[in-house]
């Protein structure tokens, strides 16, 4: 992991490139799984091997003790919120089209199904379920719901349980975690290490690829055939950050290096959780058909943005959370 420290050589470039391909053009296994169905899959698109859930779990899951730290409480709702982005990048659901949409703010604007053919992915078509039978609401509101933040007592029921453990779950179904028992206390409970370290560790060189080098997102979207790569990586980035995981995927660069990733996680934050998107994301080439779904990226981004500002003073309220987010894997 060295080499990550460098940050921006032209010989790093290319590694991390080739990285990146492999990373993004790994398919589902063809066996059946309990988290996925092969046979639930469009065949026709190229599908990412981990889900954007996936990806922000791995990284803040400890690589030999196989759990998430016990203290944190902001994963849990950036979870959902890639949820709701896995969906519109999977063309599944975009904004309401209407031109008044415009006069709310980008959290209150209602979204809506437009394919509801399974993802074959448990997680997303439960979601994906609740969103098509229910009314249409914003992603503020879908995110707030699916994660339990609610006080009507009619609507508890879309909540999304222990996403976490079923996304571990999902993890070691594809051959990326193992399942091991481990003694805590009184209790033995299961844990999930990281059982192929190179998903892993391509993962990470991407994150500190993308926040110490000018990568531009031809040189993403050329390297991989799946859609919406370099703003499926950047979204990413920022769901990690928002999760308080990033942190993980950084701890080998340097001091330096470290200060100007954090400085490029602040700028793609406010880059792309704007619409249109600002600054650089400006120059990002939206395909035909597409812009209702990514603004929907948009919204999600918007919802992580205001939720980072606030995430790490939670935890110092809650030392209950010690038991009640580790037993219970919201």
């Amino acid at each position: 992991m060295a080499a990550i420290g460098g940050g921006g050589s032209g010989s790093q470039a290319n590694d991390s490139q080739d990285n990146i391909q492999q990373h993004h053009l790994e398919s589902f296994d063809s066996e059946k799984k309990v988290a996925s169905d092969p046979r639930d899959i469009d065949d026709t698109k190229s599908i990412p091997r981990l889900t954007l859930m996936e990806e922000v779990l791995l990284l803040g899951l400890k690589d030999k003790q196989g759990y998430l730290s016990f203290w944190n409480d902001s994963i849990s709702y950036a979870l959902r919120g890639c949820i709701v982005m896995e969906l519109a990048f999977r063309g599944r659901i975009a904004m309401v089209k209407d031109a008044n949409r415009r006069k709310y703010p980008l959290s209150d604007r209602l979204i809506e199904v437009i394919n509801d053919k399974l993802t074959g992915e448990v997680l997303l078509d439960e979601a994906l379920k609740m969103m098509k039978v229910s009314d249409k609401m914003s992603v503020a509101s879908w995110i707030d719901l699916m994660s339990g933040e609610t006080w009507n007592v009619m609507k508890i029921g879309y909540q999304l349980k222990q996403v976490r453990e079923r996304l571990a779950k999902g993890l070691v179904d594809k051959g990326i975690l193992r399942t091991e028992k481990r003694n805590f206390l009184l209790f033995d409970m299961a844990t999930h290490p990281v059982a192929d370290t190179a998903v892993k560790t391509n993962l990470v060189k991407l994150v500190c690829t993308m926040l110490t080098s000018r990568m531009s997102p031809q040189s993403i979207e050329t390297a991989t055939n799946i859609p919406f790569a370099y703003l499926r990586a950047v979204s990413m980035i920022c769901a990690a950050y928002a999760a308080n995981v990033l942190e993980n995927a950084l701890l080998f660069l340097e001091p330096d290096s470290r200060e100007q990733a954090f400085s490029k996680v602040d700028e793609l934050m406010n880059d792309y959780s704007a619409w249109p998107f600002a600054g650089e994301g400006g120059k990002l080439e939206i395909p035909s058909g597409a812009d209702l779904s990514i603004e929907v990226v948009a919204s999600v981004l918007n919802v992580l943005t205001k939720m980072d500002a606030i995430v790490r003073l939670i935890v110092k309220s809650k030392p209950a959370d010690f038991f009640f987010c580790f037993f219970l894997q919201l």
